[in-house]
């Protein structure tokens, strides 16, 4: 029961976080009906492989967004309903779901046949087989565009795929994986809704590839799960995300970005910032940066254009968050600030939790190395060195994002290379300003496999290579795009 989600007489009870009002019921997919969908899927993958080149599937994706562009507007509003997001993020995130041409011809290109070898000497000409059947669990924090990020290089490869939405945000996920349906062979892409069950039958039925955005806990099961079948995996799982202050540092836009970085989606973020180590010649001077700028957020419903913090997804998740800072402060953390809630918002039904910005951590507390996803802005010292920075740093089962704010280039260079993680930000937020060719990738135990990027979006997709002892004759040379 993912986030407390009741499932009555089959159908998941889908609640508005901010109020807790009952916004719809969304039938869940029975085991016959995942069964059928998967023998579907099975059936007209060949055809959506072979029948069509890379380019070809690409421009029936581009009319698919376009289509889920035409409910642009109904996606943002479901997505505030379902799990809180205020209203500018949603939006942003329904822009950047159906605005994704740049991003469909880059996953082309990197499908393209590839030949190996000098003119004149033996040649060998590198395909990508589609690996056939795709599951793809998506997460309920970003309920619209990761579905996308794991369903169109699928798609794009030539496999079929079957979406199972967060049972958290069925509505949202059915927006986008009806949209893709409409505007694909049949079969192609298929709709599945429900919780846990839903989901581990996906995963233990004949299906090829498993690619998941959630927990750790999760991951591991579903490895456990697809081992015997040696299923190809991409999962991308937590973070416990560092930030590093050097006293050089613009404080300002550090503690801007310390702010907001903690703060963004109500701080449910794979990548949020989750931990701030300040140079403790600093520290002092950037506390007080950081709690000025925490105490002009508005907490409020997502509906309220004024709002720039929602509620959390949920009450569950909220009790977590409130046991951490609890936890942390009879340990000796120093509450520096915390949001007054107005009193609709403490008495109502809604999941708010206020801005918390806490001081003085350390790292024998649980809220240094357990994942927070909530709105803290924790902040602890670090005594300046670039040796403890990247050993606090890495001091973590996780290795998600970091990021290292310096006015020393060179000294942002040393301590990013030796930083265990995935995507590392230099005075900025890697996942905003990250290039398209970037792959998303988690070390340690934030992932297994990746997407993103040339080499995570071949990860849908196996290479052949076609070997000759002589150049490549003529007759299977690559077209000039496929």
């Amino acid at each position: 029961m993912v986030q407390g989600v009741e499932i009555v007489d089959g159908f998941i009870v889908d609640t508005d976080p901010a109020t807790g009002e009952v916004i719809g019921r969304v039938r869940c997919t029975t085991e016959t009906e995942v069964d059928r969908m998967v023998a579907a899927a099975r059936a007209a993958q060949p055809g959506w492989e072979h029948g069509h080149t890379a380019a070809q599937r690409a421009e029936l994706i581009k009319a698919a967004l376009a289509k889920l562009g035409e409910a642009k507007q109904e996606l943002a509003a479901t997505m505030t309903r379902e799990m809180g997001k205020v209203a500018s993020e949603a939006a942003e995130e329904a822009d950047g779901a159906v605005c994704k041409d740049a991003l469909i011809d880059a996953i082309v290109e990197a499908n393209q046949p590839q030949v190996v070898g000098g003119a004149g000497e033996a040649q060998s000409l590198v395909l990508r087989d589609a690996l056939g059947v795709v599951v793809v669990l998506a997460p309920w924090n970003f309920p619209a565009d990761e579905i996308l990020l794991l369903t169109i290089p699928a798609l794009i490869a030539g496999n079929a795929v079957v979406i199972k939405p967060s049972e958290v945000a069925p509505l949202t996920g059915g927006l986008v994986g009806r949209a893709l349906a409409s505007a694909l062979p049949p079969g192609v892409v298929a709709l599945a809704q429900g919780d846990g069950a839903v989901g581990a039958r996906l995963v233990n039925s004949k299906v090829d590839m498993v690619a998941m955005t959630g927990s750790s806990a999760t991951g591991k099961r579903l490895m456990e799960a697809c081992a015997p079948g040696l299923k190809r995996l991409v999962l991308e799982l937590g973070g416990k995300d560092p930030m590093v202050v050097f006293r050089d540092a613009d404080l300002d836009k550090a503690a801007r970005d310390a702010v907001y970085f903690s703060l963004f989606n109500c701080g449910q973020v794979c990548c949020s910032v989750e931990r701030i180590y300040v140079d403790k010649a600093v520290k002092a001077d950037f506390e007080q940066r950081v709690v000025a700028l925490a105490s002009s957020w508005v907490v409020g419903p997502g509906s309220d254009p004024k709002s720039q913090l929602g509620p959390m997804v949920s009450g569950m998740q909220r009790d977590l968050v409130a046991a951490q800072v609890e936890a942390a402060c009879q340990a000796g953390a120093a509450l520096l600030f915390q949001t007054e809630l107005a009193p609709e918002l403490k008495e109502g039904k809604g999941n708010f939790y206020p801005i918390t910005v806490l001081g003085g951590l350390t790292q024998g507390m649980a809220i240094q190395s357990n994942e927070t996803f909530g709105p803290v802005v924790a902040l602890a010292e670090f005594d300046g060195s670039e040796e403890e920075a990247v050993r606090l740093a890495n001091d973590t089962e996780y290795g998600l994002a970091s990021y290292v704010y310096t006015s020393d280039m060179a000294k942002a260079g040393r301590v990013a290379a030796r930083v265990k993680a995935g995507q590392v930000g230099v005075n900025c937020y890697s996942l905003f300003h990250a290039n398209v060719q970037c792959p998303w990738v988690g070390h340690k135990g934030s992932g297994f496999g990746y997407h993103s990027g040339p080499d995570g979006w071949r990860q849908f997709s196996l290479p052949k290579s076609l070997v000759f002892e002589t150049p490549l004759p003529p007759q299977v040379l690559p077209k000039a795009r496929l």
